[in-house]
């Protein structure tokens, strides 16, 4: 833990001396042009708190003829198993939980290989284009690098160890193109459609070295947890709602990612819903704050792929998926003169405060997204 909040410190020490040094915004200062219809919602844009905590996406619009481009980095860690609400021991799976492939050739009755850590880090590149002052464009490339630690148990049964090994995978996942319809905005609430769509970018046939129960290091087809992308063209329907009033913003959003169909390798991942709620405080005209709650159901992987055949978990397409709940902590940071003026950079960390899963499966214990943002 240690670790964690030194990163979040070191960022937050880093962003605040770029910024130190500026001075206060006029209230009548804008991110986007001058000409802007929506004064209410234009002068708002020059508030720290004017965008949602960096953690959200799509949770604000542009004005017609303005950009916007993003970089966020989001690194997600995930130490431990669980099975619905309680932690189970490596050495609990590896002699309790039963294998799905059981009766194969080669395939011991119990999970012998048990992902013990696993670390994903993501880099996504946003663009956002107004065309009108209805209607945001957004589209979102992902660039991801994904890495498991597993425990090998020797033979079919008993707990004595073999040894361990990692998985790695890296490469781009899939692409987003979302469209912002404006439903309402009265200067201090606003209201606006998510309509957005995912391109199967991302690939599904990545393999890696394994060390198998029986000491052999075949090379298989990596798990779905360890693939790139969903393989679906998938919906991602959503409605957002903001608000501001003086140095207070705050905001909620749903989102749902509905896959359309199967893909090419037999399955489909589950339909996933989230809902998030967050307020924030501006503390000077460079800084706000927030606190974020946010609430997510994931279905089972629906289907299987064939050639996806081991005795672990993540080969499982059961034991993917459930109910989450996870607290947000988060710091914006806006440049208001000379070369940083209208650069927001902003940091967001995130605790699991519920977890109830479909295992046995990894427990995500904590993620952090930061980056910089920036609209023409």
């Amino acid at each position: 833990m240690r670790t964690r909040m030194s990163m979040i410190m070191d960022a937050g020490v880093i962003a605040c001396a770029m910024l130190a040094h500026t001075t206060p915004a006029r209230a009548h200062d804008t991110d986007g042009p001058e000409s802007a219809t929506l004064s209410g919602s234009s002068a708002h844009h020059a508030r720290t708190n004017a965008h949602a905590p960096l953690g959200v996406m799509g949770d604000h619009m542009h004005h017609k003829g303005e950009w916007m481009l993003s970089d966020r980095y989001m690194q997600m860690n995930m130490d431990g198993n669980r099975d619905c609400t309680s932690g189970l021991s490596p050495a609990t799976i590896a002699t309790t939980a039963p294998n799905r492939f059981s009766g194969i050739a080669g395939q011991p009755p119990t999970l012998r290989v048990v992902p013990t850590e696993m670390t994903m880090k993501m880099h996504m590149f946003g663009a956002m284009y107004a065309p009108s002052d209805m209607v945001t464009l957004m589209v979102m490339a992902n660039y991801l690098d994904k890495s498991m630690t597993h425990t090998t148990f020797s033979g079919a049964t008993g707990t004595a160890v073999l040894g361990t090994f990692s998985a790695q995978n890296q490469g781009w996942g899939d692409t987003q193109v979302t469209g912002l319809v404006r439903l309402y905005d009265d200067g201090m609430n606003h209201v606006h459609l998510n309509a957005g769509l995912s391109l199967p970018t991302g690939s599904l046939d990545a393999t890696g070295t394994v060390l198998a129960p029986s000491g052999a290091t075949p090379r298989l087809r990596m798990p779905y947890a360890m693939q790139l992308g969903t393989g679906t063209w998938d919906l991602l329907p959503g409605i957002t709602y903001t608000g501001h009033k003086g140095v207070w913003g705050w905001g909620a959003q749903y989102i749902a990612d509905i896959h359309l169909g199967k893909n090419s390798e037999g399955y489909a991942w589950g339909d996933k819903h989230r809902l998030t709620a967050w307020a924030s405080r501006e503390w000077a005209p460079w800084i706000s704050t927030s606190l974020r709650l946010t609430g997510m159901h994931e279905a089972q992987i629906s289907g299987i792929d064939p050639l996806i055949v081991a005795p672990v978990q993540t080969a499982d397409p059961d034991n993917y998926g459930g109910t989450t709940a996870t607290l947000g902590f988060g710091v914006n940071l806006l440049g208001t003169e000379g070369a940083l003026k209208g650069h927001r950079f902003a940091i967001e960390a995130m605790l699991p405060v519920y977890r109830r899963l479909n295992g046995p499966q990894l427990e995500t214990d904590f993620s952090l997204v930061a980056g910089w943002q920036k609209a023409f």
